[in-house]
């Protein structure tokens, strides 16, 4: 996933352009950044694949009893994954990118919050309710009030 966005993000800042160090242009952050996020996603991938192996075990002799096959270790790659919380954080930020100008800032930020919730088990819904107004608030007064950037609080979904 890291060497696929900052490999979209470095191709995207191509399109703008680049300068040098002295005088970065528009394109050179992004460029950089996408580098860097691709360079760690390799790194992780490289990690993951080239782990030292575990040490070897003693030969079993006739006396100890075998081991149970619930014991090893499970030899494909991506047995241990757990997909629930990859699925839910996936569709709160895309849930975001499609629903933030059409709802607006606040609601996209609160529904996000909540699918993300989705991720774990057992999550209370009060406590993600108060999470996500606390969220949604601190996302007004840091991008809103403090940045003063002028993001559509409300979208045209919702007459905003």
């Amino acid at each position: 996933m890291f060497v696929v966005l900052g490999a979209a993000f470095a191709v995207g800042a191509l399109g703008y352009e680049l300068g040098d160090l002295l005088d970065m242009g528009p394109g050179y952050l992004p460029l950089a950044l996408g580098l860097l996020l691709a360079l760690l996603g390799v790194a992780c991938v490289v990690k993951a694949y080239v782990a030292p192996d575990a040490p070897d075990a003693p030969a079993p002799d006739a006396a100890a009893p075998a081991a149970d096959a619930a014991d090893q270790p499970d030899p494909r790659p991506l047995a241990g994954l757990e997909w629930r919380p990859i699925a839910a954080i996936s569709g709160a930020i895309v849930f975001f990118a499609l629903t933030v100008d059409g709802l607006g800032v606040l609601p996209a930020t609160f529904g996000a919050v909540l699918l993300a919730a989705l991720a774990r088990d057992g999550v209370s819904w009060r406590r993600t309710l108060v999470i996500a107004v606390g969220l949604t608030a601190l996302c007004w007064v840091v991008f809103v009030l403090a940045l003063q950037l002028r993001l559509p609080l409300f979208g045209d979904w919702l007459g905003g």
